[in-house]
């Protein structure tokens, strides 16, 4: 080869990596102060305060748990502050950030790179995704900028994060895509970007953006034994934000949909016993009575391989499918029983996620009849049915709330499908367990009750007033 198609060889691939063509390497930026001049004025910091009560009952003085009133509170009402980040996609004042920034917030303070601050009010949250959309009412249009397609994010792109760590302010983070598709027990709808870039405590809610300016994963968690940055941090991916915000700003809530079965992945052995050579697909545990599987002959023991036309990698790709399909539509399933393939149709059904902070309907359901009202809670023994319904392991003990009485105590601090596994530090498991032990404890009607309750293997300590 003459040193002269060399040379035309080399400056093809140098116009190629300069367009940025499909599947062509790009070089290295030479720096990133242009995109954040353009950015940065998109990207807010976001303050909240809350008003909350003691989170547990004094301990006597001079008793040996004296100590301990330091750690979980004095009892009296007090103000808890808290920071992150926010981008804003519409001019008109609309701001996405995550839900557990905003989460059970009095006031939500909004503030621009140019100091000014805004009131904002919650459009809409959804706490399955860790996704909130904020609205402020600005005097004139805000910069903003645009979603891009996190699909077409790839292991060892240029990310560049920008936000507010630890209350400092517009800060920025260069880095990589680590990884993609990313489980990290957060949620059933994980599917996080991992990047490397520095992302720590008020970085949440903030936008993590591409080498177009594009904002491609919601800066959300990171990985760390020593509570700061160490190099894996994870985003939601915009895609699943492009899903989620127009439902939120629209509803307020996001609707899913509901198939009706509990599944899991299956090994390289299971899979050889369906007649795969490699493990693919979810196996179903077990099936919703009345609910559209069972429908449709899905039989606990079936391997779903497939859901209207797209394969099925593992459990939480059929999750994931189901929950994006509209409430309504007739897809094909296709399944393994034994090993013979088969196909059917089901209509997805609506999934029956309560809402925290909305005022919950009473029980219908047959187990829940058998419950009782307390401490503005509507208490249920566990079953199989609200096991299911709320996704509870099976080694979950205690009360079920299926209920929260709205301006009660307990609607600020209990969630629907939460279990009380302890009252005033004793077991409970069935509703004349709870009335014993609130009828010894409520000696004075402003006394609080302490709880134990298990929040999806979370133990959380709560104190609530009669």
């Amino acid at each position: 080869m003459t040193v002269l198609r060399i040379k035309e060889l080399a400056l093809a691939l140098l116009a190629l990596m300069l367009a940025g063509a499909p599947g062509a390497l790009r070089a290295a930026p030479d720096g990133f102060a242009e995109l954040a001049r353009r950015l940065s004025p998109a990207v807010v910091n976001i303050s909240t305060s809350q008003k909350v009560e003691g989170d547990l009952p004094l301990f006597p003085k001079g008793s040996p748990l004296e100590r301990f009133n330091d750690t979980f509170g004095n009892g009296r009402p007090r103000t808890e502050n808290s920071l992150g980040s926010g981008f804003v996609i519409d001019a008109k004042g609309i701001i996405v950030t995550n839900d557990h920034v905003i989460k059970d917030a009095d006031k939500i303070s909004v503030t621009f790179p140019d100091g000014t601050t805004l009131d904002a009010e919650v459009a809409g949250h959804d706490a399955a995704t860790d996704l909130a959309v904020l609205r402020v009412h600005p005097q004139a249009p805000l910069p903003f900028v645009k979603l891009g397609d996190s699909d077409t994010a790839r292991p060892g792109d240029w990310v560049l994060a920008i936000g507010n760590p630890f209350g400092l302010g517009g800060s920025l983070s260069a880095g990589i895509v680590s990884a993609r598709n990313r489980d990290i027990q957060a949620g059933r709808y994980d599917d996080f970007i991992q990047t490397d870039a520095a992302i720590n405590k008020g970085n949440s809610g903030g936008p993590l953006f591409n080498m177009d300016g594009e904002v491609i994963g919601v800066n959300s968690a990171i990985l760390s034994p020593s509570g700061g940055s160490v190099g894996i941090g994870f985003a939601i991916p915009s895609n699943l934000v492009s899903h989620v915000v127009p439902q939120l700003l629209r509803d307020g809530h996001v609707s899913r949909g509901w198939l009706g079965v509990r599944v899991q992945s299956v090994s390289a052995e299971v899979a050889r016993t369906f007649g795969l050579d490699k493990p693919q697909g979810a196996i179903v545990l077990s099936v919703a009575d009345g609910g559209p599987a069972q429908a449709a002959g899905i039989e606990t023991g079936d391997l779903i391989t497939a859901f209207d036309g797209q394969p099925i990698v593992n459990s939480r790709t059929l999750t994931r499918l189901v929950a994006d399909s509209p409430v309504g539509k007739t897809v094909r399933v296709r399944y393994i029983r034994g090993k013979q393939a088969h196909d059917t149709r089901v209509t997805i059904a609506r999934l029956a996620e309560e809402d925290a902070d909305a005022p919950a309907a009473r029980p219908k359901s047959a187990a829940s009849a058998r419950g009782a009202r307390m401490l503005g809670m509507h208490l249920a023994p566990l079953s199989d049915a609200l096991r299911r319904r709320y996704n509870l392991a099976s080694d979950v003990s205690g009360l079920v709330v299926t209920a929260v009485e709205p301006g009660t105590d307990a609607a600020a601090k209990i969630r629907v499908g939460d279990v009380i596994a302890e009252i005033g530090w004793q077991k409970v498991s069935s509703i004349e367990e709870a009335r014993a032990r609130l009828a010894s404890l409520q000696t004075k009607p402003d006394v609080p009750v302490a709880l134990l309750v298990n929040r999806h293997g979370q133990l959380l300590p709560r104190a609530l007033r009669p």
